[in-house]
């Protein structure tokens, strides 16, 4: 008897409440800033990739492997994950640690952020020990290395190579999932210490174009919204992650758009959806619809471009929105809005 196919995805790392504060401007130190609109919404790579799946119309088990604390902001997480249908049975509460926040602070003209991370009960809990032979899911997908101590740190806290991310991306391989990792901008020092024992273990990675040329120790190519963009140095970008053991497919994403790159040379180029500026209220959360886009087409297994097509669709649609994950809708009805407001050229 044949086994029983994988389906779903686990979504592992980072969950969090993100806390946007609309701001009139970034003070100089000893000066105040206005604080305009306030509002919480769930965020972190581990928990928004769950979410944003089953908003863009996921029909397949979605899972959420992290940790919150016994507070408010635990209760609205688990509130959140029970009204999308989500499986919380590897979401442990802390109870002696608060739910991990971030404080958004946006400027209200450029919308320019700054974050300020509480690491509270993401810090404590190893993913790596979890059993991912007994899961049924296709993916595996984490995020993100810098936020979580104990992960951060050497496999089971001893003196071994590589860190809880890179074990527990072996650990889903060997178990025969399909594993994808996401990054949030930390310095590129540390960001090159967490993530790239972790690139052996990848069948993919998602990533924008700042953190692909830290993780290379290299420039970053020319990516601008409107400005001059460097299609084949973010190609070549790509190809270099491949070149550092990623196996199967590097995906990058910039203001202009997207990039894709798979061994042997074939590269794919996405451009951004033409959303009007007057139209954003938020860029907060992005990344992550995007690579929830492209995961999702990843576990259908479309073709790559309509993986990329997807990724800017959903962006599109969260940065209308003042929350994380509030402008996400289903896949079909991103990408209609998408078509009609057109793509940006990918012209080298």
């Amino acid at each position: 008897m044949s086994a029983q196919p994988r389906a779903g995805v686990l979504c592992a790392g980072t969950v969090l409440i993100d806390v946007a504060k609309i701001i009139d401007l970034y003070p100089a130190p000893e000066h105040v800033a206005m604080v305009g609109e306030v509002s919480d919404s769930t965020g972190g790579p581990g928990l928004n990739m769950a979410i944003d799946l089953r908003l863009l119309g996921a029909d397949f088990p979605v899972s959420v492997l992290g940790a919150v604390g016994d507070d408010a902001h635990g209760a609205l997480i688990r509130a959140e994950c029970a009204r999308l249908g989500l499986d919380t049975t590897a979401l442990v509460t802390m109870p002696d640690l608060p739910t991990s926040s971030t404080d958004v602070m946006i400027e209200r003209e450029g919308g320019r952020r700054t974050f300020f991370h509480s690491q509270g009960a993401n810090g404590r809990l190893d993913f790596a020990a979890w059993d991912l032979a007994a899961s049924p899911a296709k993916i595996l997908h984490a995020g993100s290395p810098g936020l979580h101590a104990r992960m951060d740190g050497p496999p089971d806290g001893g003196e071994g190579t590589g860190n809880g991310w890179s074990a527990l991306f072996a650990a889903g391989q060997a178990a025969g999932l399909y594993t994808n990792l996401e990054l949030v901008s930390v310095p590129a020092e540390r960001m090159r210490a967490w993530a790239l024992p972790c690139l052996p273990h990848l069948d993919s990675i998602v990533v924008n174009e700042l953190e692909a040329a830290a993780l290379l120790n290299v420039p970053a190519p020319d990516a601008a919204l409107d400005g001059p963009v460097d299609w084949d140095g973010l190609e070549a970008l790509a190809r270099g992650l491949l070149d550092a053991g990623v196996s199967r497919l590097v995906v990058l994403h910039f203001p202009a758009g997207s990039v894709a790159a798979e061994p042997g040379g074939r590269t794919w180029r996405q451009g951004s959806v033409r959303v009007p500026r007057t139209a954003v209220r938020n860029t907060t959360g992005a990344g992550d619809a995007f690579a929830a886009g492209v995961l999702l087409g990843t576990h259908q297994e479309w073709p790559v471009q309509e993986r990329l097509r997807l990724g800017v669709a959903a962006a599109a649609g969260c940065i209308r929105s003042p929350e994380t994950s509030g402008g996400i809708v289903a896949a079909e009805v991103c990408l209609a809005e998408a078509d009609q407001l057109g793509y940006r050229v990918t012209a080298g």
